[in-house]
């Protein structure tokens, strides 16, 4: 039985993953929101993998490791720091060479990675939000399941999402939910 790869991406309702300057200001509200949090909670839990890009994973190493033992962070936020810090990481990159997060490996070549790891025994592999790593197993129809989260936020500019050519596929919605800030969270599954 191969395992399900998985990405979870935050979009604007214009299709933009971070405003301009990498600006993530614009999702704290939902992100934070006590129903979205706890969704993402039990979506983590069941993943014992994750796939990032350099960019991502820099910046998640620069902030999850220390609110473990953050007295002023909320226990959701410590149990997520936590396990972000024992769950397997591989991170793609062109130009890093190690990977010092614990449980980090930097790999070159995301599809035949991807591929040894849906044969390996182990749950659910996920990419976070490393819209490069998406784009790449999308277009390599690696990927089984999106977990998009869409606020309805139009940013005009920034870092798309939907940028470039892909290959046509199809899906179909698994799941809905809307949170109280207005975000919809959709779960899609390879038709």
């Amino acid at each position: 039985m191969t395992r399900t790869v998985s990405a979870n991406i935050t979009l604007s309702l214009d299709g933009f993953a971070a405003g301009p300057d990498n600006d993530m200001s614009w999702l704290l509200e939902t992100a934070l929101h006590e129903r979205c949090a706890a969704g993402f909670a039990g979506y983590y839990r069941g993943v014992d993998t994750v796939l990032l890009g350099r960019t991502n994973y820099e910046g998640f190493h620069g902030w999850w490791p220390a609110v473990a033992d953050d007295p002023a962070a909320d226990p959701r936020s410590r149990d997520v720091s936590r396990w972000f810090d024992a769950v397997e990481k591989v991170v793609f990159s062109r130009t890093l060479t190690d990977a010092t997060w614990s449980n980090a490996r930097v790999a070159r070549d995301p599809e035949a990675t991807v591929e040894e790891l849906r044969e390996a025994p182990g749950r659910t592999i996920s990419v976070f939000s490393s819209i490069s790593v998406i784009r790449t197993l999308l277009a390599a129809d690696l990927l089984d399941e999106l977990r998009i989260t869409r606020i309805p936020t139009v940013l005009g500019a920034g870092v798309p999402f939907w940028d470039g050519a892909l290959p046509r596929s199809t899906w179909t919605t698994e799941e809905i939910q809307t949170i109280p800030t207005g975000a919809v969270v959709s779960l899609l599954h390879r038709a």
